[in-house]
């Protein structure tokens, strides 16, 4: 069978075809510009810990060495300060804040194309500019123009090719929104600020060169990226004036003096929310910026194109190994369409209330600290700005049954990153088991821990829950674990091979675990006779 095409070898396009060969699927970069990976300081990109998880285990081993790990959340008010958080560490409700992780993305960009290049499945064609794009049934034509007229063949093909995607232009899709939501002055420097570790939010600083906010975010080795946000037009950043912010923001925040600092970079920066029309045309895809666009209020669109990429690869690769219905391909965009077009809803609801004057914000009782929390959602990947999405409205979520119980985590929701036991007896955390193809199986065992792993792989429950999942319609792996949040002994996890939890079940029930996982493949592919083996199960 042909490769999956992959237009593009930014981040998400190098993320998916990592991902589409760690399932076994050969894929075709078209790298359009080779060279554009330029060491950019200023440039940087924050991961949240799911799409940080992502990124580790497809090869980039150095990612966490090479990133800064947010230590604490400090917001600021004029000259008060309004929150200060830990992160990394319990909250008062007992659930660990979460620390992104933040990196130049130069550095990004190395550690992917270093894991690329080890990777033999994945074939790279520099210099490769897509002009004509053509399916049929049973596959995908596209055309390069450089650096020699070529045509490729492919069984799919995904364009992960920018803002200004190209694939996109060919497949005729619209790709409407709003321009310039917020724009932002840029600074990377070294230096030594009064919260080392820290990331900071300074909201009407008063300082005159302040403007109406101001961050700071840490990077490795002692450096940090400095954002001013910017009026929407009008303002000319020349660099005396941004200079200028330099020293007047450092000495702001150090005593009144500014304290000695190595300029790395600057920038200016104009963010734009659109959201393409269509994520799938036939056998073409769209992904990660070529398929929309965020950015305001520490929203990260990076964050969104990995999701993209991961949410896809499983789908693409049960395509290509068994074929699929258009259920499980039309998902996708069911899917990840839905969870960032919330996520630009509840940033387009914000603005007026965060950036406007007037309005809501003279009448919310509270408000600065509303505020506050609004932003820190968004820069720390919580609530409606930042948080990871949730698939309960999928098109691949299982029909209710009687059988299903509820634990801490809803359906299609990711799940919690808990140590589990496979067979062999190897103990990882449930996230390394992720990404494989394979449907996860976790049964929730306590004191599997202590005992022989001859004994419990034969005692209770556990062969009648290996003859259940060798009969799923789709691969499944087998695990067990301790415990799991809310999960009473002898539970049943049914996961997806991009984390998200399809449906738990209070003890072993073959019928109904294998109509889960045919509701995650879609039901039968295309072209296919189904066997129902339901009856042989019970």
């Amino acid at each position: 069978m042909d490769p999956v095409i992959v237009v593009g070898a930014g981040p998400v396009g190098l993320t998916l075809s990592l991902a589409l060969a760690a399932q076994g699927v050969p894929s075709v970069v078209l790298d359009e510009d080779p060279g554009r990976d330029e060491t950019r300081p200023a440039r940087t990109v924050v991961l949240r810990e799911d799409t940080a998880a992502l990124v580790e285990r497809l090869g980039y081993k150095a990612l966490r060495d090479e990133g800064a790990h947010w230590t604490g959340w400090r917001s600021m008010r004029r000259k008060q300060l309004v929150r200060e958080l830990r992160l990394g560490e319990d909250s008062p409700h007992g659930d660990p804040l979460p620390a992104p992780l933040h990196l130049p993305q130069h550095a990004l960009m190395r550690g992917l194309r270093a894991a690329v290049a080890g990777q033999e499945l994945v074939h790279m064609a520099p210099l490769s500019r897509i002009d004509t794009l053509e399916q049929d049934p049973a596959g995908v034509t596209v055309h390069t123009r450089e650096p020699d007229s070529t045509w490729w063949r492919g069984s799919y093909l995904v364009g992960c090719d920018g803002a200004r995607s190209t694939v996109r232009k060919l497949l005729d899709i619209r790709f409407p929104g709003r321009t310039a939501v917020e724009r932002h002055a840029v600074a990377a420097l070294r230096t030594d600020l009064p919260w080392p570790g820290e990331a900071v939010l300074h909201r009407l600083p008063p300082w005159r060169t302040g403007g109406a906010e101001v961050t700071a975010r840490p990077l490795p080795d002692g450096a940090w990226r400095l954002d001013w946000l910017l009026p929407p037009r009008g303002e000319l950043v020349t660099p005396d004036a941004l200079i200028t912010r330099v020293r007047d923001t450092l000495a702001g925040w150090c005593g009144g003096e500014t304290p000695p600092y190595e300029l790395l970079d600057t920038g200016v920066y104009t963010l734009h929310h659109r959201l393409a029309r269509r994520w799938r045309v036939e056998r073409a895809f769209l992904a990660g910026d070529a398929a929309h666009l965020l950015g305001a209020l520490g929203t990260q669109g990076l964050d969104e194109g990995l999701r993209d990429a991961e949410n896809l690869a499983w789908k693409l690769a049960q395509a290509w190994h068994h074929g699929a219905s258009d259920v499980l391909l039309d998902s996708y965009q069911a899917e990840r369409r839905a969870a960032v077009a919330s996520r630009l809803r509840a940033a387009d609801q914000s603005l007026p209330i965060l950036r406007g004057g007037g309005g809501l914000r003279s009448i919310v009782p509270g408000s600065a600290r509303g505020h506050d929390s609004l932003l820190a959602d968004g820069h720390l990947g919580c609530g409606p700005l930042g948080a990871p999405p949730s698939y309960s409205h999928s098109p691949l979520a299982p029909a209710y049954a009687e059988a299903h119980t509820s634990v801490g985590t809803p359906p299609g929701a990711p799940v919690d990153d808990v140590r589990v036991t496979a067979p062999d007896g190897t103990t990882v955390r449930l996230r390394e088991r992720l990404g494989r193809g394979r449907l996860l199986v976790v049964l929730i065992a306590p004191g599997t821990g202590v005992w022989d792993r001859r004994h419990w792989l034969t005692a209770g429950v556990m062969p009648r829950l290996v003859e259940s999942v060798d009969a799923l319609p789709v691969r499944g792996e087998l695990l067990v674990t301790e415990a799991y949040p809310g999960a009473p002994a002898h539970t049943v996890l049914l996961i997806r091979p991009d984390g998200h939890l399809v449906a738990s079940f209070g003890g072993v029930r073959p019928a109904e675990l294998f109509a889960a996982a045919d509701a995650v493949r879609g039901g039968a592919p295309r072209g296919s006779v189904r066997s129902d083996r339901t009856a042989d199960i019970n």
